[in-house]
Order: C-alpha cells, then sequence, then structure tokens
C-alpha cells in the first residue's frame, strides 16, 4: 500500500527542514559563527526555529501514516497535514521576531491542535470508533 499523503507530507517536512536549514546558514555566513550561537539572538530563534521543527513533525508524520494505512484517512488527513505544513512555515518566519512574530503563535496553536487532534484520531482507529 503506498502512502501517498504521508509521502507527500514527508516530502514537505524535508523542504521545511531544508529551508529552515539554509535560514541558520545564512545568519552563522554573515555573522562568521561555525559552531554554536556565538551570542547571535538570531541564529539562536532559527536554530530553535528548526529544532522545534524536527521536534515535533516526526509524531505527526508517524500519527498521518498510522491513519493512512488503516485506510482512515480520508480527505481530512491530507488537509490537515498541510495546514500544519503552512503553520510550521509560519513558525519558522515568527521565530525572528521581526516583521510576522505573530507567526511564532500561530504556529505553536497549530501545531498542538494538530497533534492533539490526530492523537485522538489515531486512539479512534485504534479501538475501532474511527
Amino acid at each position: 500500500m503506498l502512502l501517498t499523503t504521508t509521502l507527500s507530507l514527508a516530502a514537505a517536512a524535508a523542504l521545511i527542514n531544508f529551508w529552515l536549514a539554509m535560514r541558520c546558514g545564512q545568519v552563522r555566513r554573515g555573522a562568521g559563527i561555525s559552531i554554536g550561537t556565538g551570542g547571535n539572538d538570531l541564529l539562536e530563534r532559527r536554530m530553535r526555529a528548526q529544532l522545534n521543527f524536527v521536534e515535533n513533525t516526526p509524531w505527526v508524520l508517524f500519527l498521518i501514516g498510522g491513519i493512512e494505512l488503516a485506510g482512515r484517512g480520508g480527505a481530512w488527513l491530507p488537509i490537515v497535514g498541510a495546514v500544519y505544513m503552512l503553520g510550521r512555515i509560519a513558525h519558522g518566519f515568527g521565530m525572528d521576531g521581526t516583521t510576522f512574530a505573530a507567526g511564532r503563535m500561530i504556529g505553536t496553536a497549530i501545531t498542538m491542535l494538530t497533534q492533539l487532534g490526530l492523537a485522538i484520531a489515531g486512539v479512534l482507529v485504534a479501538t475501532g470508533h474511527l
């Protein structure tokens, strides 16, 4: 069984992670920082945005994969995944603390709600109620 939703979202996650890493690299290169943050606030913010992405995204992908593998995803599952990915992009921009500072709060809320919703859906699927 090909998990098209999971595979598509994993590909999107890889691209977002690449983008987040490049943003860190831009600051590193500009500030001449090789290891650590060198006390650079923007680099620390961008590194945290990437790490936060890496901390949360595997859980989302795992839950989406499980729901899809059980044949219970339907049309709603790719939409949830897409909203999650957009939220993570908003969070990345928001962590800069400048023009789109609200993105951090928006991305955090979307991440938490997505994980909670998928966890509930996962339990319902596992118990035969969805």
